[in-house]
């Protein structure tokens, strides 16, 4: 693997690894609480993380490649198998492994030729490249909650929202997360900020799966309610968010999607400031 993918691999990891590290997460798990998941804990997530170490550099790889999607498609299958056997069949890390797959793709796609990095234009070349493929695969998937959930209500799922080129990632999510980190630094409240920010919006597959159509308009309005009241800029925000967390648990609401998107954006902005090219970035990408 080269130097570029092997960072590549390093930065979407090492944002699971902080996303999962995260508290307080209404609904989602933390290194002390299942949140509203009786099946998972911290320890499923770390095992995966690392089950998944290679797989976001070899995406990086085959998208510098010019491979096709259904070259990315498999080698994400091998990544979810790798996953479940992690988990002991727990599905930890499925959005992540597509999401986080496609932008590993995609920056080496944009940068082959020795062509600069930008992290802002990664959606639309995802968009670009493999839209059609992605929607055409997505009708021929197995069954899955997501895709009950999308036949059922009607809500887009992960495979629509990048066939589109990820729009709330680079709208809401991306953009709230680098607002926050402008006035805290790189801290924990920023990266909630940015997933609030993110519940609030997306029509959340797992959240719909979990409590139907009730359960996302209940997830957004909370969600939406504490941006209102301030976010994690006003006082007592943590016990606000506790408050949350404890009414998502009652409800069995879970935003899995919003977590995935808050792991993307912290990927996105591990690499912004590395926008030279590849032959430019080992020390950059080390530091």
């Amino acid at each position: 693997m080269s130097t570029f993918a092997a960072h590549i691999d390093a930065a979407a990891r090492a944002s699971l690894a902080d996303e999962l590290a995260l508290s307080p997460k209404p609904g989602l798990v933390t290194p002390d609480s299942r949140g509203s998941h009786d099946d998972m804990d911290h320890r499923h997530f770390a095992a995966s993380i690392s089950a998944l170490a290679g797989y976001f550099g070899d995406c990086a790889r085959l998208g510098t490649a010019g491979a096709g999607f259904e070259a990315l498609r498999a080698r994400g299958i091998e990544a979810e198998a790798a996953m479940l056997a992690a988990t002991g069949g727990i599905n930890t890390h499925r959005g992540a492994i597509f999401t986080l797959g496609l932008l590993a793709a995609a920056a080496g796609a944009q940068t082959r030729g020795n062509r600069p990095l930008a992290v802002d234009r990664l959606g639309e070349l995802i968009a670009r490249e493999w839209s059609t493929a992605i929607l055409a695969a997505s009708r021929s998937a197995p069954p899955s909650n997501g895709a009950r959930v999308r036949a059922a209500l009607g809500l887009p799922g992960a495979r629509e929202h990048a066939a589109g080129g990820l729009p709330l990632l680079f709208d809401t999510a991306l953009p709230a997360l680098r607002h926050a980190r402008a006035a805290l630094g790189d801290t924990p409240a920023a990266s909630l900020h940015a997933l609030m920010s993110t519940v609030a919006v997306l029509p959340d597959t797992t959240l719909a799966h979990r409590g139907g159509r009730a359960g996302l308009a209940r997830a957004r309005l909370a969600a939406n309610r504490f941006l209102n009241d301030g976010s994690v800029f006003a006082p007592l925000w943590r016990e606000r968010l506790a408050e949350i967390g404890a009414d998502f648990v009652s409800h069995r609401l879970s935003p899995g999607g919003s977590a995935d998107l808050l792991a993307a954006a912290m990927m996105l902005l591990r690499l912004e400031g590395l926008g030279v090219r590849p032959a430019q970035r080992t020390e950059a990408l080390a530091s």
